[in-house]
């Protein structure tokens, strides 16, 4: 079963990281049935954002986070144990693989697992020549009292 969010809330609230929204709109309905862990992505300041991925009986060394080209990928694979011994087996460890597209100048800022938790957290840097800048306006000098100014020109012959 597959959820839909609504991301419109956040639109209103979201200064510049408008466009994340809308791309993580188009990724989640292009999810395969293969993707059954849950996440969640926290916008925790301006310019910084979480995502967290529930991964329990993942460890470390199965997940792999990826970032190139404004995509991050969180990929899991659960190394192949023995079938043998389990009566039940309800704890899933099918491989999965998340894409997330990133709006432009977000870098990731780091990851980390804990307690079956993959985070990730992300931070919108503009660079210095694209922010937008103060022009300041500056009075122009007020003619001095007493002195008239003339205009000249060629007189027309």
């Amino acid at each position: 079963m597959a959820t839909a969010f609504d991301y419109a809330s956040l639109h209103r609230s979201s200064g510049g990281f408008d466009r994340i929204f809308n791309l993580l709109e188009n990724a989640q309905r292009g999810r395969s049935s293969h993707d059954w862990t849950q996440y969640d992505i926290v916008k925790t300041d301006d310019d910084t954002y979480r995502i967290s991925i529930a991964v329990a009986g993942f460890a470390q060394d199965d997940l792999d986070v990826t970032f190139q080209s404004n995509l991050l990928t969180v990929t899991g694979k659960k190394q192949v144990s023995p079938t043998e011994g389990y009566r039940h087996r309800g704890i899933a460890s099918r491989p999965f693989e998340y894409r997330f597209e990133l709006a432009d100048h977000v870098r990731v800022n780091g990851a980390n697992l804990n307690n079956g938790l993959l985070t990730i957290a992300l931070v919108r840097e503009i660079p210095e020549v694209l922010e937008p800048r103060k022009i300041f306006i500056q009075n122009a000098p007020a003619p001095t009292s007493g002195v008239t100014a003339q205009i000249e020109a060629q007189k027309a012959a």
